[in-house]
């Protein structure tokens, strides 16, 4: 997978999420609050496999099978219960990156538990967690699917080599998603998102590597290359099309509720969402732009 430069000036916006990183532990430390890394022999949690029955994991809505004719049923989940006998808490809370992490970091920075053992997270966040040592490493022995299914492309990320502590949950692409019939024409383009006939009717996510990345290819730029002048030309445009108020707002996985619902007319999507969504309205499509899209994981 590629992977995207980081401005060598961070604004201070991104100083402040670094609260959760490296950058600050010392200063937590020095505050009275135990330094956040936890060394390789303190990750393992106690093993309670054989006497506590119950997973719970936290993941993104819209992100797993549902039955076509009880949207409330779940076959992978009901056959991993019945054949496991443990029962699973799935919880669908995650809705952006840096707002869980934000939910559950304070608790890992104290050494806590924070009430879930599974957690779902886009993988440049997920190197967030592997390199705080906020993850345990996971016994391949017992998961032989992992390495006789994993996707080469998936199988060995730079901040988790070989997959010890991580293993992919879904991959995807991060398109535009429009409802074809209200719109009464098709989307090809990202430059197509400011139209006219838009105004007030679209959404970018909120994760700055997702919405940038389209944008970025939308002007032609190989965003395995970028440089400082692509993103703060991308910059000048969002600014430019939120003074005309052609950006709807700033979203999290929320933005199907407004696409749903007829608000948001065109917007960035992922693609696993609208293929759920049209399941109930055929009128949604997904298109990768001509100019190219992104490639992510999940895990």
């Amino acid at each position: 997978m590629p992977q995207t430069p980081k401005s060598s000036s961070p604004s201070r916006r991104s100083l402040l999420r670094a609260l959760g990183g490296t950058a600050a532990l010392g200063a937590l430390a020095g505050c009275g609050v135990p330094a956040a890394y936890v060394k390789a022999g303190d990750r393992a949690g106690a093993d309670l496999s054989t006497k506590d029955k119950r997973l719970t994991w936290a993941n993104w809505p819209l992100y797993i099978d549902t039955d076509d004719n009880d949207a409330t049923k779940r076959p992978t989940l009901d056959a991993f219960e019945k054949r496991s006998g443990i029962s699973v808490d799935y919880i669908e809370e995650i809705n952006d990156n840096d707002e869980f992490f934000g939910k559950i970091s304070p608790a890992l920075m104290n050494h806590q538990r924070t009430g879930r053992d599974l957690i779902v997270m886009s993988d440049w966040m997920c190197a967030r967690f592997v390199h705080l040592g906020w993850v345990q490493r996971m016994d391949r022995s017992a998961q032989p699917n992992v390495a006789k299914y994993l996707d080469p492309q998936l199988s060995s990320p730079a901040f988790d080599p070989g997959r010890r502590y991580t293993v992919p949950w879904q991959s995807g692409i991060t398109g535009i998603a429009y409802n074809h019939r209200r719109l009464g024409r098709e989307i090809r383009h990202v430059s197509d998102l400011w139209a006219s006939d838009l105004k007030g009717r679209v959404t970018l996510l909120s994760g700055l590597d997702e919405a940038f990345a389209l944008l970025m290819q939308g002007n032609g730029v190989d965003i395995t290359q970028w440089t400082a002048a692509d993103f703060h030309k991308v910059c000048d445009q969002v600014r430019t099309q939120i003074s005309r108020n052609q950006i709807r707002r700033f979203t999290g996985n929320d933005y199907t509720k407004d696409l749903v619902s007829g608000d948001v007319l065109a917007c960035q999507a992922y693609s696993g969402d609208v293929i759920q969504l049209q399941a109930d309205n055929p009128d949604i499509r997904f298109v990768v732009p001509e100019e190219g899209a992104e490639l992510w994981a999940d895990s």
